[in-house]
């Protein structure tokens, strides 16, 4: 299976078994990128010699000190170039969904950074090789329905475009954290649950374009695509930094169960198989990455918070995704063979920065996750597909997809 399937690994956890062991479940999904909360050495040397891409974090704590050039080099050599080339290191994230924590200093805070990091790899002779991104929530758009008229949030205009024109001159994707769980989750009885689990269903129009859509992921896919045409990037690729289904809840998490998980996962999984693109983005293979490896006991806020994870700590699928590769796990029917491990916290590595190596604090945009309902107005049209029954605005059942961090 040879598919741009990434998938999110989260170390917030005190029973998770070995970097070596995660090698397998990565390859048994056939996943071929990972993507990473911090730069751990013990999981970036796991992966070496394996050919899997990696995009690793330089955490929303460290964005002022990273301004510094001296820092960002020092900080690229110690927890990024000393991997190099056996670990396939692809891109950095600086900062996570960092302008919809509406602190105007961290956001001041976050180009400068991503410029430090791109000099720096500039000037280590790093830069072709590796990206320089940013990871957003989708609460930075304004309105989403219907997709073609997808727009920023205005308050953040300033801080967007110039972030945009980043990506544009140093040709990296930019991020979206896309849920579609808390559009189910914050109205059970109104969003069709097949709508959002890629199940057959009857589907909405957008009366704009005509194009149809039949899972709510590509609609706010495609609602970040009319938003970055309507500033006139529309170049720019749009890659799904996170998205998945949680398989346990508590009894106000709606729809957080194993099967509903199993159908998410499994289905958006089939569908990047498939190689098709959005309605407005037809020929465009997706870039998504499932959220997460493993399920995290640490993670604080409601259960579903530490269920999101495609294994358990035992290495065992909390489902069967129906999907087999040519690996020698197959998802749902055996495990890994390998022994299990000690944790996945690394050790410290040797840097020269006055900042801690990532290794052991992961980025405190990541800690802990919640739905937060933005204040988008509500737009004039409404789900009239046969089979929907009554439906809230398109544009509120996207907006209700928020997924923020927020620091424990």
């Amino acid at each position: 299976m040879v598919t741009p399937l990434g998938v999110n690994y989260g170390q917030i956890a005190n029973n998770l078994p070995s970097p070596d062991d995660a090698v397998q479940l990565v390859k048994s999904i056939g996943a071929t990128k990972v993507k990473l909360y911090d730069a751990d050495p013990k999981v970036l040397r796991a992966f070496a010699n394996t050919g899997v891409e990696f995009m690793v974090c330089l955490g929303n704590e460290y964005l002022s000190k990273i301004q510094d050039p001296a820092q960002a080099q020092s900080w690229i050599k110690s927890n990024v170039q000393v991997h190099l080339p056996a670990t396939k290191i692809t891109a950095i994230f600086v900062g996570n969904e960092v302008l919809t924590f509406n602190d105007t200093s961290l956001s001041g805070n976050l180009l400068p950074a991503m410029q430090s990091v791109h000099a720096s790899l500039v000037d280590l002779g790093l830069d072709k090789q590796i990206t320089v991104t940013t990871a957003h929530s989708l609460a930075i758009l304004e309105s989403s329905y219907p997709p073609s008229s997808g727009k920023f949030r205005r308050d953040l205009i300033n801080c967007i475009t110039p972030i945009l024109s980043f990506h544009l001159k140093t040709g990296s994707p930019f991020l979206i954290n896309a849920y579609p769980y808390f559009a189910y989750k914050g109205n059970p009885k109104q969003v069709s649950l097949d709508f959002v689990l890629f199940q057959p269903n009857q589907g909405v129009l957008d009366p704009a374009t005509n194009f149809h859509y039949d899972n709510m992921l590509f609609a706010q896919i495609d609602a970040v695509h009319s938003a970055l045409d309507a500033v006139g990037y529309n170049k720019l690729p749009v890659h799904i930094s996170e998205t998945g289904w949680p398989s346990k809840g508590d009894a106000d998490e709606a729809g957080a169960t194993p099967d509903n998980a199993k159908k998410y996962n499994g289905n958006l999984i089939k569908t990047i198989c498939q190689r098709k693109g959005t309605p407005m983005r037809p020929n465009c293979d997706l870039n998504i990455y499932v959220f997460a490896l493993f399920n995290e006991n640490m993670k604080p806020g409601p259960t579903s918070e530490r269920n999101y994870g495609l294994f358990k700590p035992d290495r065992t699928p909390v489902y069967s995704l129906g999907i087999s590769t040519s690996s020698t796990t197959s998802v749902g029917n055996t495990t890994s063979s390998s022994g299990s491990g000690s944790g996945g916290s690394g050790t410290p590595a040797s840097s020269g920065s006055s900042f801690p190596s990532t290794a052991n604090s992961s980025s405190t945009g990541y800690l802990s996750i919640s739905s937060a309902v933005s204040t988008v107005r509500e737009g004039p049209f409404a789900f009239v597909a046969k089979g929907f029954g009554s439906m809230p605005p398109f544009d509120r059942i996207i907006s209700l997809n928020l997924k923020t961090k927020k620091e424990a």
